[in-house]
């Protein structure tokens, strides 16, 4: 088995590759009666599209993306609605420059999936990566925006870049200004220090980190599985799944290591529509099933792996080489695994709605 597909009963297959014709996805499970158009998928995927600023790779995708199946003129509601159908979703491929990559074609970039790629497969795609490029994740971003129709209006799903590099943004989150700027912080202070920071590594050739933070709100009391359906741990999957994560944390994570007991606890009162809480150490999760708090997940996202710089490498006949990467790239890729975040966290929580409504009704 390749893993190409993730999810249970809402279930997402992607498929393509950075330099092929076109990439997409197979949503299957998705149930019938929900409005779906491409422009409703489009808006996030305009979110992720490369070429926005000169903070991300210039090459110039439109990302247009086309429903092929899995969709029909319902005569009473006067618009397109899901049929119950496998849904299948295309995006095609514009702009590749494989000639960029010839160079590289016997070399392997350190950090990337280069060798163990051919070391599973005996072959691999050197044009971009082929499947383990991060343009893997437009798919994913479409198939987000239909998981949206199944969770959808009463949950927001909303995330934001809080560090890059080693300087962070506030812990104070101004959401209203997250789209005003091509950083998605929540941070208006922060955005000049970054401008900086990755005007200075793009000009000399290298990469940086970032961390995101992504919650939904809205998410109701009951959702997941204790032990081996929990909650936190498949959105932990599935954000580590994104490329270039390299680590996880559902609420204070690492940090409740240096929290007391009582502190960590997210204690509780009594309210009017149940329990109150007077923290959310826990990210939302307890026991692997939602509290009805904000569901609340940080991811770290590795520096981008083709870079200018040359770095020291091997070749598949094994002869010490150095290995830069010409082409475009993003100097922080983690500015546009935002989106990817947010459809993540909503492909996995409109399946655990699906699964709760199975089991419980």
């Amino acid at each position: 088995m390749s893993h190409n597909t993730f999810g249970h009963l809402f279930r997402v297959t992607t498929w393509g590759e950075s330099h092929g014709p076109a990439l997409g996805c197979i949503v299957d499970g998705c149930p019938p009666g929900l409005p779906l158009t491409p422009e409703m998928l489009q808006v996030f995927l305009d979110q992720r599209r490369p070429g926005t600023s000169r903070f991300v790779t210039q090459r110039k995708e439109p990302d247009a993306i086309k429903i092929l199946s899995g969709v029909f003129e319902d005569d009473r509601t006067g618009g397109p609605v899901t049929t119950g159908t496998p849904i299948s979703l295309m995006i095609e491929n514009m702009d590749q420059r494989s000639k960029d990559y010839s160079e590289i074609r016997d070399r392997y970039r350190p950090g990337h999936a280069d060798f163990t790629y051919d070391a599973k497969y005996g072959v691999r795609d050197y044009r971009g990566g082929g499947r383990s490029s991060a343009r893997e994740t437009a798919a994913r971003v479409a198939a987000g925006g239909v998981a949206r129709q199944v969770l959808g209006s009463g949950i927001t799903l909303r995330a934001c870049v809080t560090q890059i590099g080693p300087h962070k943004a506030s812990p104070n989150r101004n959401w209203e200004h997250r789209d005003t700027n091509p950083f998605f912080a929540a941070d208006e202070a922060v955005v000049p220090v970054w401008e900086k920071f990755l005007d200075e590594t793009r000009k000399a050739g290298s990469s940086a980190g970032a961390i995101i933070e992504v919650e939904a709100v809205g998410v109701p009391a009951g959702w997941g599985a204790p032990v081996y359906g929990k909650l936190d741990a498949e959105i932990a999957a599935a954000l580590m799944s994104i490329n270039a994560a390299k680590a996880v944390e559902i609420g204070a994570g690492f940090d409740a290591a240096m929290l007391s007991g009582e502190t960590n606890a997210d204690q509780m009162r009594s309210g009017e529509d149940g329990p109150e809480f007077l923290s959310n150490n826990n990210g939302g999760i307890a026991g692997g099933i939602s509290t009805g708090q904000p569901v609340v997940a940080r991811l770290a996202i590795k520096p981008t792996s083709s870079i200018l710089t040359a770095v020291q490498s091997v070749t598949r006949e094994g002869e010490n080489v150095e290995v830069s990467t010409k082409g475009r790239h993003d100097p922080c890729v983690g500015i546009r695994a935002v989106p990817v975040a947010e459809a993540m966290l909503a492909c996995i929580l409109a399946d655990a709605k699906l699964r709760h409504r199975g089991q419980v009704g």
